[in-house]
């Protein structure tokens, strides 16, 4: 499989497959295709996963796009302004993404739900109780909010992080909250009580537009009901 990523801050990655290979989407994330992919929808592992999809922010059923009788083209173009990122998925380099960020990916990637170890983390962190974490051999689109900015952390190593700018990070990193201290910049601060803690060694991307932020900014203009 060969892709490319075009359109800037409104991203589209269109895939060249050969013959027989396949790609796995979310439901409604084809944008256009060549007339030979044949589509089959499926819930791609039984209602468990299916189910564990679906916690995860992601559509209960995927579908299956096969190249037939030749070489065939589809493409995913996002759903927001910001970033269409790459992986290249081993059993080596596991991924953990924020919900609803996969796109698409090949057969060999599976995604499952990655659920968070301390309940306080999943509650209070900003990001939800389940993330995604994508396993297997192959590459996996995933689509982020805003820019995208990347930080190799070392051992140990630390980086905080504000609600919603966490887009994605090696399985091999972990994650934690701490409190903002000081009562009166937790009131009046506007940083909010809780920050995410990201400790390494891994990789981390960080999205400088998250869709939760725009939504509390776009609020304060919509007409209000009486």
């Amino acid at each position: 499989m060969k892709y490319r990523i075009e359109g800037g801050t409104l991203p589209v990655v269109i895939c060249d497959l050969e013959a027989g290979e396949k790609m796995v989407t979310e439901g409604g994330a084809m944008s256009w295709m060549s007339p030979n992919m044949k589509m089959e929808t499926t819930s791609n592992g039984g209602i468990g996963k299916a189910l564990g999809r679906a916690f995860s922010g992601e559509k209960m059923f995927q579908n299956i796009y096969t190249a037939e009788g030749g070489p065939g083209m589809i493409a995913f173009a996002s759903s927001f302004p910001g970033s269409v990122v790459p992986f290249e998925i081993t059993p080596e380099n596991e991924m953990v993404f924020q919900k609803s960020a996969y796109m698409a990916g090949e057969i060999g990637v599976k995604m499952s739900v990655h659920f968070r170890k301390k309940i306080s983390t999943g509650l209070f962190g900003g990001e939800g109780f389940i993330m995604q974490k994508t396993s297997g051999t192959g590459i996996v689109f995933a689509e982020f909010d805003g820019h995208v900015v990347e930080y190799e952390l070392k051992s140990g190593e630390k980086i905080v992080v504000d609600t919603g700018h966490l887009a994605a990070m090696t399985a091999s990193c972990s994650l934690d909250i701490q409190s903002v201290q000081g009562a009166k910049n937790m009131l009046f601060g506007g940083e909010g009580i809780f920050n995410t803690v990201i400790t390494g060694p891994g990789h981390v991307w960080l999205q400088t537009l998250p869709l939760s932020n725009v939504a509390g900014v776009l609020r304060r203009y919509l007409p209000t009901s009486n």
